[in-house]
């Protein structure tokens, strides 16, 4: 799989600088936004939105959505070079999500570097990262691969309901972490990883079966293949934090226990306060409430969830997505190689160490 996403990743981002270009100019701006009543200011609009959306694609990033796409579509027998700029929507989406997220969180860094709020101020972040979330629909509008109207009308009504669940779990996720809560059912942090970032997942599989026109049932089920993997894939991220943090034990940097520090509700979190004793759950829970955690309390909430057992817990919750992604993508007609691909999948996305 990481052949893969080597291959197309660079052909992602050449499509996305012809969607959104480095440069933009009065023939882009009224090809994809319409002529101007009166005139636009290029140079504004590249400083408050080409600028800073493309620092943040410059710094890197999986572009696995995208990719899966591209993979989905060449299983259904289709050649993914016909549906280039379909395969950029689920990371223009991604892209807009996490700019937004970072200034809901107040976040201090995304990949490594200030988060966009940080250098270009909290009116370009918000203003660059809503627009991602209309550009998507102008690539529908184009119709680059000549979709009948109705298939149209099902792309639209996918994003809209889509990205509304996406602000559904965005909305749970915030009031846990503004609530300090840690009295949330594993089942309902699963619907809220289902919703703020499975939805972006079941796009990717939902807008691959509408294009190369897959009856009801297959996009259903690449719906639910996508949706369950990256749900497994939240729950790895959240793990990783912590197994990261172990290993930078006596050295602390900025990154360490990062999901301690902020109070984030995570499965492990959800699984220690259910299985630990009254005095050790207080502990943690006081932990994740504090506002500057020092380092031996952050220690010592991460050695509550070692405790237990909350680490491999997670793990093998993770492993069971992947296997209900794997069940629901059986069966299919598929093209054998991408098939394989497909298969391996959901299980290089939790065995990932990064």
């Amino acid at each position: 799989m990481r052949d893969v996403l080597e291959e197309w990743g660079p052909v992602i981002d050449e499509t996305i600088a012809r969607v959104l270009p480095r440069e933009v100019n009065d023939a882009y701006l009224a090809s994809y936004f319409g002529e101007p009543t009166y005139a636009y200011d290029t140079e504004a609009i590249q400083a408050g939105l080409a600028d800073p959306v493309w620092e943040l694609l410059d710094r890197g990033g999986k572009r696995w959505r995208s990719v899966l796409f591209l993979v989905l579509v060449e299983a259904f027998g289709h050649d993914p070079e016909d549906y280039l700029s379909y395969a950029c929507i689920p990371e223009i989406l991604h892209t807009g999500t996490i700019i937004v997220d970072d200034v809901e969180d107040d976040a201090s860094l995304r990949r490594g570097e200030p988060a966009l709020h940080q250098v270009y101020g909290t009116d370009v972040a918000l203003n660059a990262g809503n627009a991602l979330y209309f550009i998507p629909l102008k690539l529908i509008d184009k119709n680059d691969a000549d979709l009948s109207t109705d298939r149209q009308l099902q792309a639209y009504e996918m994003l809209t309901y889509e990205l509304n669940r996406t602000h559904l779990g965005q909305g749970m996720d915030i009031d846990w972490h503004n609530r300090r809560r840690t009295e949330v059912s594993e089942a309902e942090y699963l619907e809220m990883c289902a919703c703020k970032t499975g939805c972006l997942a079941r796009i990717t599989g939902r807008l691959s079966a509408i294009v190369t026109e897959q009856s009801a049932e297959i996009e259903e089920r690449v719906a639910t293949y996508t949706e369950r993997m990256s749900v497994a894939f939240q729950i790895i991220d959240d793990v990783l934090d912590i197994e990261h943090s172990l290993g930078e034990a006596g050295d602390f940097g900025k990154a360490f226990g990062n999901d301690i520090r902020e109070g984030k509700t995570t499965l492990l979190v959800i699984h220690a306060m259910e299985t630990a004793d009254r005095d050790r759950a207080e502990r943690l829970q006081s932990v994740l409430a504090m506002d500057e955690p020092s380092d031996d309390d952050v220690l010592d909430a991460i050695e509550i969830l070692q405790e237990t057992g909350s680490i491999d817990y997670s793990r093998q919750r993770a492993s069971e997505l992947a296997d209900e992604a794997e069940a629901a993508i059986g069966g299919l007609d598929l093209e054998p190689g991408p098939a394989e691909t497909l298969t391996g999948f959901p299980r290089f996305m939790i065995d990932r160490r990064v």
